[in-house]
């Protein structure tokens, strides 16, 4: 069948439907992506529109009736038209399909193209043979089923074993999930050591690691014994597991340097079983302890977890160091996560956040340590059985540098035992003028800087032996740097001796009194805390009260001003037990009766004269026997306190035990004796030593005004 050409071929509509044709063609070539050279040659070439309708015809996507319908028609400008129709339709649904797929691309975002990235590299990284991911899942899968698991922690583990499998191994919440079941596999869930229970051994191993400390290894031993008896006793093997850390949790309480740490140490020695320590100082933070939930970034457990995990063993060794140093913040109470740890009642089952299951904790020894107890929170501070550590005496001291701390810096230092030698009172001059401490750290830096000092001398060929003595002591150390306070010279007037307790031990302070013309003030210097003040003022009422009984005529309170000082006064004082030492230096002043020097004395004094006890007795007197005296006055019931002091320190004291200020009285001032239950003064103040203390000179007198007796 010929076709039936246009009437006028020429015709401008025609033209342009033959133009529109061939446009859109090339258009629709376009978007199937081909090249622009084949459109150019099978499209604009064709000059004829009958051939160009049917060339167009032959590869568009058309279906079976739609091309009969072309064949069909004789006209070839209705051809074309219907042609025109056609393409339009087919660009529209490229062009669709293209709007579809950028906005499906767009929504899968980076993400997905990362995932599909990686799906790639897996896929190179098999066919290089080394895709081992499933291979770490198994091994992983077999760690975990090997473990002896509660079972709410094995539900957890295969819940995220089953979530693992089917995320992209290489996601971040992969990495996640392999994290936490990495710490679920380190974990001891049921490996234990096995506790040497030889009591004869654990004594040999307490001596051999510290000397002195009696009371704090009687203490450890009769626990070992305890536990020992328990888990004879015990019939299952959950008993037995138990025996040893059902007992209180021990808290090893003194001063910095007096072996807390170590004694731990050697608790897990002799029991034969792991030894963790943490420190606790300066946690403020309750995730330190329990952990952070999975859900942040960057989430661990906490520091209970983490030294089970370096234990190895579920019953370790578990010291808690610095407890009294935690923190409170708005992150919340370190302390009060620590309850649950250390309650036998409840850490069977102890829940740290980033594991979300239960970690039993109940076969763990928990060892305390602390300086102060004060600072620790009462209901933490309930839950522990106390030890305490007091400072050592100049005799332990020297023992330990000679057994422990002289040996392990020479060997530090290279040095054999006959290159450096040191004889006991080159130790002792060490240990007063170089130190002042309760515990022995101070005291191994100095020996720590003798002996490489001496590895000096020898490796530059000075000398093959270096013997230190008292008298080259100063040029090996320099000048002494401890300045401990030493009893006075002889009595004084105004001056009482008093026992004070620091964080490096004992030492003695002096209150010092004196009255001067003014209108009855009472003034107070030396950075005296609120609770030394009222000491102040109730000594000095007192003194009013009963000033006939003290030999002193109310005048001499007329027209005075009291000043009392506490020298060294860059350093707080604060507590009640100075009470008796200031009211002894006011009576002192008031009454012109000196003060002997060779007693020291503590307690809190009320207003009737009562003298309470007080803290911190052993640190106390040790203090004040290195400073000299001699003469010890305490409360009567902190009497039982005297056999805590060592014995070398009692033979060389006599102590006083008192109940009222004029127990005090009598001992502390000259002059004084009591008959028929009453003090009686031997040398009543004179009228011009009256006048000289309050600042004027009697008539006759050659005294200067304001001169002091």
């Amino acid at each position: 069948m010929a076709d039936q050409g246009p009437l006028n071929t020429e015709d401008a509509a025609f033209q342009g439907l033959f133009r529109e044709v061939s446009e859109k063609a090339a258009e629709l070539g376009r978007h199937r992506g081909v090249p622009e050279e084949i459109i150019e040659r099978f499209i604009r070439a064709v000059d004829e529109p009958g051939a160009l309708s049917d060339h167009v015809a032959y590869y568009m996507e058309l279906g079976a009736s739609d091309k009969q319908e072309l064949l069909e028609t004789t006209s070839v400008e209705l051809r074309l038209r219907r042609i025109l129709v056609h393409l339009y339709r087919q660009i529209a649904m490229l062009e669709a399909q293209e709007n579809i797929r950028s906005r499906v691309q767009e929504e899968l975002g980076e993400r997905q193209r990362e995932i599909y990235l990686r799906e790639q590299m897996k896929a190179i990284r098999k066919e290089l043979g080394e895709d081992d991911s499933d291979a770490e899942i198994e091994e992983l899968r077999d760690r975990l089923e090997a473990l002896e698991l509660p079972e709410e922690a094995r539900e957890e583990v295969d819940r995220e074993l089953k979530r693992l499998e089917r995320v992209n191994r290489e996601s971040a919440e992969a990495q996640v999930i392999r994290t936490y079941l990495e710490w679920i596999a380190d974990l001891p869930w049921s490996k234990r050591s096995e506790d040497r229970l030889d009591i004869d051994e654990a004594r040999k191993i307490l001596d051999e690691d510290h000397y002195g400390l009696d009371e704090v290894k009687e203490r450890i031993l009769e626990f070992l014994a305890v536990g020992k008896m328990r888990r004879e006793r015990a019939v299952t093997e959950e008993e037995k597991a138990k025996a040893m850390a059902s007992g209180p949790i021990l808290l090893f309480l003194g001063p910095p340097g007096t072996g807390k740490t170590s004694v731990a140490k050697s608790i897990a020695r002799a029991l034969g079983r792991e030894y963790v320590r943490v420190s606790l100082g300066g946690a403020r933070d309750e995730a330190d302890i329990r952990g952070h939930r999975r859900t942040y970034v960057g989430a661990m457990p906490g520091r209970i977890i983490q030294g089970m995990k370096r234990a190895g063993t579920k019953n370790p060794v578990f010291l808690l160091d610095e407890v009294d140093k935690l923190g409170v913040s708005f992150q919340g109470d370190p302390s009060a996560a620590l309850l649950e740890t250390l309650d036998p009642a409840q850490n069977n089952s102890f829940t740290d956040h980033y594991l979300g299951v239960g970690f039993d904790l109940s076969e763990v020894l928990f060892i305390c340590t602390a300086n102060f107890g004060h600072q620790i929170p009462s209901p933490l501070y309930d839950r522990m059985e106390e030890t305490m550590f007091s400072g050592y005496t100049e005799i332990e001291k020297l023992e330990i540098a000679k057994r422990y701390l002289l040996p392990r810096q020479r060997e530090e230092s290279g040095l054999s035992v006959e290159q450096l030698e040191v004889d006991d009172e080159a130790l002792l001059a060490v240990i007063n003028e170089w130190t002042r401490e309760a515990g022995v750290r101070q005291l191994e830096r100095e020996l720590g800087s003798l002996a490489r000092k001496a590895t000096r001398e020898i490796a530059e060929g000075k000398a093959q032996i270096v013997s230190v003595d008292r008298d080259n002591l100063r040029e090996l150390l320099g000048k002494p740097k401890a300045r401990p306070e030493k009893m006075l010279p002889e009595p004084q007037v105004g001056v009482a001796t008093g026992m004070t307790y620091t964080q490096v031990g004992g030492d003695i302070i002096f209150v010092e009194a004196s009255i001067f013309p003014g209108n009855g003030q009472l003034v107070l210097t030396g950075q005296l805390g609120d609770v030394m003040k009222e000491s102040a003022r109730a000594g000095l009422t007192f003194a009013k009260t009963h000033h006939s009984e003290l030999g002193i005529r109310e005048e001499r309170f007329k027209d005075v001003d009291v000043h009392v000082h506490v020298p060294a006064g860059a350093v707080p004082k604060e507590g009640p037990s100075a009470g008796i030492t200031m009211a002894t230096a006011l009576v002192s002043s008031l009454s012109g009766r000196p003060v002997r020097n060779d007693v020291a004395m503590t307690g809190e004094l009320t207003l009737t004269g009562r003298v309470l006890p007080i803290g911190g007795l052993k640190e106390k007197v040790l203090g004040a026997c290195r400073a000299g005296i001699t003469h010890i006055i305490l409360p009567k019931e902190n009497e039982p306190d005297i056999e805590e002091i060592p014995e070398e320190a009692r033979c060389r004291l006599q102590f006083h035990v008192v109940e009222s200020l004029a127990d005090v009285l009598l001992v502390a001032l000259q002059g004084v004796r009591r008959e028929h239950g009453k003090l009686v003064f031997d040398e009543p103040v004179s009228e011009s030593a009256a006048s000289v203390l309050i600042g004027h000179t009697p008539e006759g007198s050659g005294s200067q005004p304001g001169m002091m007796s």
